[in-house]
């Protein structure tokens, strides 16, 4: 029996022991700035460990997360179509919760694009001035940003002339367009031959998400490779202003959860600070697992029990888990002004005008999984021209700041269907006063 035991104990030990993938990460990026700075006081060996092991180790890591971006993409937005237009769920109520999530989330990306300008948080390490900088790709992008980025450019670019080829290419707004009217099809077919086409992108989505979660075991590894690469290239200094940008990144994120939310709120009736207390729980666990689908049964019930319809709750709060990311939108703003200001590429009024276009369009196939933003920012600093070697700057602490993206969005998606259901009318207040304004108690 002893000779049984002693395995198990070990093994329920080292289970016990066990690093999550949060400190993984942490660690990763730890192991990354410090054989970034061994390597930068070391120049003879600088440059073939660079391009021999770190930059095809950050670059593995680059490709894995775009390889999940058309599947995911295309299988959520075909379903969310499907699923708002069929029977039921088309009417005032979808239309309401899609109007309300189109004006929320336009709102956080432009408060992300202020607070950008405002702070600044890219500024304050000139490119230019360190030695191993390559700037040709950047004056080129600089170049060619204000032609290619004209209202009616984008109109044209989003319409796929062979989808197959968008896919290939990974070209997420044609993609998206494509998927939108993918479900418009599916929800005009007789259920008999639309249900088992939308049950099979159902398991293909559910499949995706766990390759996600797969290919984001590889982040320690991906994380500590680009920051290596990054701090051996530009040395110390360049990782300062990441402490900015993650500061700027919550104080916006702050701002937007307790004022913008709360005059939402107020607006209908509701108290942001009564809401905030009624879900701690589900916030709590939002944050520290960084995945808003962890809590996706719980914050259901929740809403129910405030005084919620099941038909308006069901609707709106997984509907909102793909087109209501608040907390994705602001990052979105934020992270890519960063990128620009980090490579001095200055974008007009003309060009961010056209960011928010874009990034309401992009942060809608963000999913509620760890480091999925990542890959929309990418994306998003693809389709804006922007350099996308800036994201290996905000890849190392990419979650630090979607800890609190993740808890925003949350919240976000707990206030939605409580203003849908007061705008439509169908909100009983439950007897122990629920989060209304007025209850007190």
């Amino acid at each position: 029996m002893e000779t049984l035991s002693q395995p198990q104990d070990s093994r329920e030990v080292r289970r016990g022991i066990r690093i999550g993938l949060a400190w993984q990460i942490v660690i990763g990026l730890l192991v990354g700035v410090v054989v970034g700075l061994a390597l930068n006081h070391a120049p003879d060996i600088r440059d073939g460990a660079i391009s021999g092991i770190l930059q095809p180790a950050g670059d593995i890591f680059v490709k894995l997360v775009k390889m999940v971006v058309v599947p995911i993409v295309f299988t959520s937005m075909a379903i969310g179509v499907a699923g708002v237009g069929d029977g039921k769920s088309l009417g005032r109520i979808g239309l309401k919760t899609i109007v309300y999530f189109e004006l929320i989330t336009t709102v956080a990306i432009v408060i992300g694009l202020l607070v950008g300008n405002l702070a600044q948080p890219g500024v304050g390490m000139d490119m230019a001035s360190l030695g191993h900088a390559d700037l040709s790709a950047v004056a080129n992008t600089s170049k060619n940003l204000h032609q290619q980025h004209g209202f009616m450019a984008i109109l044209v670019s989003v319409v796929p002339d062979n989808i197959f080829a968008s896919m290939a290419r990974g070209d997420l707004l044609p993609v998206i367009v494509f998927s939108i009217l993918f479900g418009i099809g599916l929800q005009s077919l007789p259920e008999t031959v639309s249900a088992p086409v939308i049950a099979a992108l159902r398991g293909t989505a559910e499949a995706m998400f766990k390759v996600t979660n797969v290919v984001m075991r590889y982040a320690p590894v991906g994380v500590c490779a680009l920051i290596a690469v990054t701090v051996a290239t530009f040395g110390f200094a360049s990782l300062l202003p990441l402490v900015k940008l993650v500061a700027i990144t919550y104080l916006a994120l702050l701002f937007f959860g307790i004022v913008v939310l709360g005059i939402v709120a107020r607006i209908f009736g509701f108290s942001i600070f009564r809401l905030i207390r009624t879900i701690r729980d589900e916030l709590i666990i939002a944050f520290s697992t960084c995945s808003s689908a962890s809590v996706l049964p719980q914050l259901m019930k929740k809403i129910e029990e405030l005084g919620v319809p099941k038909s308006v709750t069901t609707f709106v709060v997984p509907t909102g888990y793909s087109f209501n990311l608040d907390g994705a939108s602001i990052y979105l703003g934020i992270g890519t002004l960063f990128v620009a200001q980090l490579y001095g590429i200055h974008l007009g009024l003309q060009e961010q005008i056209v960011l928010t276009l874009t990034m309401a369009i992009t942060s809608k196939g963000a999913a509620g999984v760890p480091g999925f933003m990542l890959v929309i920012l990418l994306v998003t600093l693809s389709s804006a021209g922007l350099p996308i070697e800036g994201l290996a700057f905000i890849a190392g602490v990419d979650r630090l700041m979607d800890m609190g993206r993740t808890t925003l969005n949350v919240l976000g998606n707990a206030l939605a269907p409580l203003v849908v259901a007061k705008w439509e009318a169908v909100y009983r207040e439950p007897a122990g006063g629920g989060v209304s304004a007025r209850a007190r108690g």
